[in-house]
């Protein structure tokens, strides 16, 4: 099953001063398994565009889609057995720690 992961940032990251993990390793050791097919870190919020059509009408601006001191900053596409192994995956990410991931799979698996 394929799942959307969205790092962001939190503010109430973990206070405990071990190392994270390194984010290089992480994705090395999840691209050589097969669990992660792509991701990328996304531009700042600044460089955000928003579009909605209202009544016909296009309605262009710039940042993001709501305003929150959380912030995505990033994503990954897992391919997992099950949900316990992409939450599992999740508990690895340095933003596990200082951020935080939002798992969500696709309604319909055609990537």
């Amino acid at each position: 099953m394929k799942y959307l992961m969205f790092v962001c940032t939190d503010t109430a990251p973990d206070t405990d001063t071990a190392p994270e993990p390194d984010i290089e390793v992480w994705v090395a050791d999840n691209d050589s398994n097969g669990r992660r097919l792509k991701g990328n870190a996304l531009a700042p919020t600044s460089a955000a565009t928003t579009v909605r059509v209202r009544d016909g009408e296009l309605l262009v601006s710039d940042g993001p889609f709501a305003e929150t001191k959380e912030v995505i900053v990033g994503f990954d596409i897992l391919e997992c057995a099950d949900l316990d192994e992409a939450i599992e995956v999740a508990r690895t990410h340095p933003m596990a720690r200082g951020g935080r991931l939002e798992l969500r799979p696709f309604a319909v698996d055609e990537f």
